[in-house]
């Protein structure tokens, strides 16, 4: 499938697969959206205590990346586990602009560490942030009671509607601890009926730029 490298309206890089007309990230701003999504409404909950996240579509890497400058800027101990069934490109990686719209050059050395890093390994990429690639379908994960929070980051249920299964969010609901927050960009009434059925009680959030909403889900 062809792939190709777009600029979002922030500024910001992503990947667009035109077959499909779907993104890795927001056309709308791929670090805006990853912001907005997961930081805002996902890791700030968890600000001031030690935290275990587990990323659904590791992709370019942007959502590790400024969930690392966040753990630099709060002092946060964060254990990092990114999942992904196909990983992207060298080219790719060096493709992406996120270290100089972050203005993070100083952490340059780090965007390229988390790409180069063994999969299936874990990498202290810091004193405070480690990294865990995982190189699997979302459909294999079964780890039970380990994650705090999780990044559900998937291809749109548009063009793969399998990965926003009951299945896989019992699968997520098993990974997460009780009372463990999963977030997500999507706000589609069928994923708030899967979501619900595996057990998650879901708040509609106001979206991203360019998004009218987008979902937040507990384990209760």
């Amino acid at each position: 499938m062809k792939r190709e490298i777009i600029r979002t309206s922030d500024g910001s890089t992503t990947i667009h697969l035109p077959e499909w007309e779907e993104s890795y990230h927001s056309k709308h701003g791929a670090i805006q959206e990853a912001y907005h999504v997961f930081i805002k409404n996902g890791l700030s909950l968890f600000e001031g205590k030690s935290v275990s996240v587990l990323e659904i579509g590791f992709g370019t890497g942007l959502n590790a990346f400024i969930t690392f400058l966040e753990s630099e800027k709060h002092k946060q101990q964060i254990d990092y586990t990114g999942v992904e069934a196909y990983p992207i490109s060298a080219d790719e990686v060096l493709s992406m602009n996120y270290v100089s719209e972050l203005q993070a050059d100083d952490f340059s050395n780090i965007f390229e560490k988390m790409h180069e890093s063994a999969w299936e390994e874990k990498t202290m990429i810091s004193d405070l942030f480690s990294l865990t690639k995982r190189k699997q379908f979302f459909h294999e994960i079964e780890d039970v009671n380990v994650f705090d929070l999780i990044y559900f980051d998937a291809f749109g249920f548009r063009v793969q509607p399998e990965l926003w299964s009951l299945e896989i969010f019992q699968k997520m609901h098993k990974a997460l601890k009780l009372g463990g927050t999963l977030v997500t960009y999507a706000a589609r009434g069928i994923i708030k009926k899967n979501m619900q059925e595996a057990g998650f009680h879901v708040e509609k959030l106001a979206g991203p730029p360019g998004k009218r909403e987008m979902f937040r889900a507990t384990a209760i």
